[in-house]
């Protein structure tokens, strides 16, 4: 049998088939064009997310040291006063706190005020520099407004020495923008729980 033997078929079936060999190859490589594509948007969609967790984060930061900036320059300095008669003419340690609140802000301070323990509040309340001034600076409780760079002194009422070393202070106040606070003797400031 030779060449001349053997049924190649029409044109028009060899054109086709050619035509439909080149659009099958065409569309594997559309489809894998398309595949390489898709991965490099995946990848892409992933990155961009993670830049957007990453400034979502530093946003809340942000958000985050204003807020809490205010109450970070408040200063507490505490110490204890006075001293008691222990009962055989001598006296022992001592009888209650002073506790000295400084806005270290440049911000008012609003409804300062001292507790002591969970059941003891602030007797007094003397702003510092203003002992020359009407009443001796004295100011009622809770102290309406500490204005920027002002320091208030609190006393405590006069207690046992074993109730004074049960009985910590903590400052309690509102910040420029409404938000209350409470500080202890060691800087630790939180939001005020009601």
């Amino acid at each position: 049998m030779s060449m001349r033997d053997i049924d190649w078929g029409d044109a028009p079936t060899w054109i086709a088939a050619v035509f439909a060999g080149g659009a099958a190859w065409f569309a594997g490589m559309t489809l894998r064009s398309q595949r390489r594509q898709l991965r490099e948007q995946q990848q892409f969609i992933g990155e961009q997310a993670q830049n957007l967790r990453l400034e979502r984060a530093a946003l809340e930061a942000a958000a985050e040291e204003r807020r809490t900036s205010q109450a970070r320059r408040v200063i507490m300095r505490v110490r204890t006063g006075g001293s008691t008669p222990d009962g055989a003419g001598g006296i022992q340690g001592s009888d209650h706190w002073k506790v000295d609140v400084w806005n270290a802000s440049d911000d008012p301070l609003r409804d300062v005020s001292v507790r002591f323990g969970d059941a003891y509040v602030a007797t007094s309340a003397v702003e510092l520099g203003s002992e020359d001034m009407p009443g001796g600076g004295r100011r009622p409780i809770p102290v309406e407004i500490v204005a920027p760079g002002r320091e208030v002194r609190f006393e405590s009422p006069r207690f046992s020495e074993a109730t004074v070393h049960n009985s910590r202070p903590v400052v309690s106040f509102a910040d420029a923008d409404g938000r209350r606070w409470t500080l202890d003797e060691y800087g630790a400031f939180a939001p005020e729980s009601n």
